[in-house]
């Protein structure tokens, strides 16, 4: 039956004033950091109350404070995994998966031995938080939060607290653990990254409001509004004017841009992500739409590729082996294809 938040709760500096519902498995908030997606996430769980609004999951009222309703954590039936895991430090492996199970000791060690092999902590049973890797405490955390079967699972930066080098192959490794929950899936992230490999839709809030909904690879492709754009990770926006109904100018890269959709006087900003540029030898396709000649400021080298500063303030990403066997090595021409302008309100 899914999820019913409309929610609003004074804090430092703004008010979290968010109204979402969902059915979908995996739901990802996104947002900069001190937004409010935790609090929105505590709130849900019932470890900070709202000051107005509902909290309805799978039809049973959470909270309403209008009828005085207000669960208490423990009666929410909900599955919390905190940034830091907040496991006990005290409690070994299976204590801690086992801890506040409400049934037989039988049935209880049966339930701490399905979750032991299930999330492949065996041989560690007997090890304490300290003696465990990051990704073990991970295992371990969450298992201790399936074991309860929830209603839904809450994951609070569930990726904040590892190496990066480790949370690629994590965010796999989480996935098809999660295969074992039957349940929503509701995740809070800053990272685009992690909401775009790990959430089937996705909400965006900036400054405490949810300014954006839907589905997640399809905000990525045209996310309409300059907050999402920049969570999104679009280094390049400019405050522009409509020219026509398919054209505009970028006013502070002075360029004039076509669009495969259509303008209206609302569009106040343009957005081109730094990778979908492409390169183009000086020929007659330069004289075509959306093609400029560019001159570099500076070239930072990555890994993999090269992030060129362009004079005019433009970020243009590009794979090392394209940009070293580039024929014409003294003049740079760039074409934005239409599909990617975006266009934001």
């Amino acid at each position: 039956m899914g999820l019913l938040v409309d929610i609003k709760k004074r804090l430092k500096g703004f008010t979290l004033d968010v109204s979402f519902e969902t059915e979908v498995e995996y739901l990802g908030i996104l947002g900069a950091s001190g937004c409010g997606k935790s609090m929105t996430l505590k709130c849900i769980a019932g470890i900070e109350t709202p000051d107005k609004g509902r909290i309805v999951l799978n039809g049973k009222v959470l909270f309403d404070s209008e009828r005085k309703i207000n669960l208490k954590p423990q009666q929410r039936n909900i599955g919390y995994l905190f940034q830091n895991y907040a496991l006990f430090p005290h409690l070994t492996v299976e204590e801690n998966i086992s801890l506040g199970l409400q049934c037989s000791r039988e049935e209880k060690e049966l339930k701490v031995k399905e979750m032991i092999s299930s999330f492949h902590l065996d041989g560690l049973e007997k090890k304490y938080p300290n003696q465990l890797s990051g990704g073990q405490q991970q295992r371990v955390a969450l298992a201790r939060c399936i074991v309860y079967k929830p209603d839904v699972l809450l994951l609070d930066e569930p990726f904040s607290a590892l190496d990066s080098h480790l949370k690629d192959q994590l965010q796999s490794e989480v996935l098809e653990l999660l295969k074992l929950y039957r349940g929503e899936v509701l995740m809070v992230t800053h990272s685009r990254d992690e909401a775009y490999r790990m959430c089937k839709n996705l909400i965006i809030i900036d400054k405490g409001k949810a300014v954006l909904a839907g589905d997640t690879r399809e905000i990525f492709r045209q996310p309409g509004l300059l907050a999402a754009a920049r969570l999104t990770g679009c280094k390049n926006i400019s405050k522009c004017e409509v020219l026509s109904s398919k054209a505009l100018r970028a006013t502070d890269w002075d360029i004039v841009l076509e669009t495969d959709a259509d303008l209206s006087h609302e569009t106040k900003y343009v957005g081109i992500r730094a990778h979908e540029f492409k390169m183009t030898s000086l020929s007659s396709e330069c004289k075509g739409t959306n093609v400029f000649k560019c001159s570099v400021k500076k070239i930072v080298e990555d890994v993999f590729e090269y992030s060129i500063l362009l004079e005019n303030g433009i970020l243009y990403k590009v794979k090392k082996e394209e940009w070293d066997s580039r024929q014409d090595k003294d003049n740079l021409y760039l074409r934005v294809p239409k599909a990617a302008v975006l266009l934001l309100n």
